[in-house]
């Protein structure tokens, strides 16, 4: 097995001058990447799950065969309290259920950031 030898600056000494430019934590302007929807042209076709949560309510499976049309299953949300939208089974907005012509749809009032819910 061969091994490459590569010389590292020394960053144990600060009086050596100043820190290389990857230490540094201030990027300058013109190096900020611009990101554009092109950039994201690789992930359109990916398939994903999205799912609108407007509560949820646990029962008995005897219960649950005895439903019929019409049947009312009461829900743990009041009326007009935000709904959990999911993307791929993980959390990621909060919104609300509008009526656009004929058909249901949701609005989103808050996005939910990683590790927040």
């Amino acid at each position: 097995m061969a091994t490459d030898n590569v010389d590292l600056p020394d960053l144990s000494n600060e009086a050596s001058g100043p820190a290389p430019a990857l230490l540094n934590s201030e990027m300058p302007a013109e190096a900020t990447p611009k990101h554009a929807a092109q950039d994201l042209e690789a992930v359109f076709d990916v398939p994903v799950t999205v799912s609108a949560v407007l509560g949820k309510s646990a029962m008995e499976v005897s219960h649950l065969l005895k439903l019929g049309k019409g049947t009312i299953v009461e829900l743990d949300r009041k009326v007009g309290e935000a709904i959990d939208i999911y993307v791929n089974d993980r959390l990621v907005a909060r919104g609300e259920v509008v009526l656009v012509e004929d058909r249901l749809g949701v609005t989103m009032t808050e996005i939910i950031k990683a590790g927040q819910s």
